[in-house]
């Protein structure tokens, strides 16, 4: 089994990572909460260079990123430069643009992530995808999101589920995990709770998906970054990243 490493996904402090004056502040707190691994996304305007030494400076590994579709397609060797000053293994595409939202666009998605995970790969940096919950619209017999996997290429695409939207989407988050098996080096722990009857995103284990499941998923799926992401906060984000990785550490030694 490979080592299990937990980390915080960037993207839930956006709003304390404006300037690199910010990105500097807010990365040690990260680091004294507890995190020794962050995904970047969210982040204000930063040179690699400067961003790398910050990183360095906390001892935080920067474990994936979060990349969009258009560059890497079009700008794919400053990608690959970007992450190697960054000692970065992954990349996960965060979506698919609006035209790819239908059958045709997710199997032109499956070639073209595919055609760039092959670059990446012959680069070391693995290529992953990241769903919301638009991938479960059905078109005949199959969602979006089983579409681009199956037509894509296993070496060359992997997967970063991310449990909130699977089953904000009517799937079921372990089932997924447990589907890209050996697929499946990312994942996103979001938790899902109900208040005045509407879906709220939670801090891990404050919620009601069932973690159980879904940790011994993630486990025999080989899954290594546990990465914690909430995309709006009950309470103030760094608080809510704290609770949720206590609580995450907790689950992996109970499961």
């Amino acid at each position: 089994m490979p080592e299990i490493r937990v980390a915080a996904q960037l993207y839930t402090l956006r709003d304390m990572l404006r300037t690199p004056e910010e990105i500097a502040s807010t990365l040690k707190k990260v680091k004294e909460i507890g995190y020794d691994a962050v995904q970047l996304s969210g982040l204000g305007p930063i040179d690699t260079k400067q961003l790398k030494e910050i990183l360095d400076e906390e001892k935080l590994e920067a474990c994936a990123t979060h990349t969009p579709l258009s560059r890497l397609l079009s700008e794919t060797e400053a990608v690959i430069e970007e992450h190697r000053i960054l000692n970065c293994r992954y990349i996960a595409c965060p979506s698919l643009p609006p035209e790819y939202h239908n059958e045709e666009g997710f199997k032109r998605a499956a070639r073209e992530l595919s055609e760039v995970g092959k670059k990446l790969k012959e680069a070391g940096i693995v290529l992953a995808y990241h769903n919301h919950g638009f991938e479960f619209e059905k078109f005949g017999s199959r969602t979006g999101l089983e579409i681009l996997y199956e037509e894509s290429d296993a070496e060359y695409l992997q997967g970063e589920i991310d449990t909130y939207w699977v089953q904000y989407g009517g799937g079921d988050p372990a089932k997924w995990c447990l589907y890209l098996k050996n697929r499946l080096p990312l994942v996103h722990l979001k938790d899902m709770g109900i208040k005045g009857n509407k879906q709220i995103m939670m801090e891990v284990g404050e919620g009601n998906l069932n973690w159980e499941a879904i940790i011994h998923a993630c486990k025999e799926a080989g899954t290594i970054y546990y990465i914690i992401e909430q995309d709006i906060c009950q309470r103030p984000p760094l608080e809510s990243l704290k609770i949720s990785l206590e609580n995450v550490k907790k689950m992996l030694d109970l499961f």
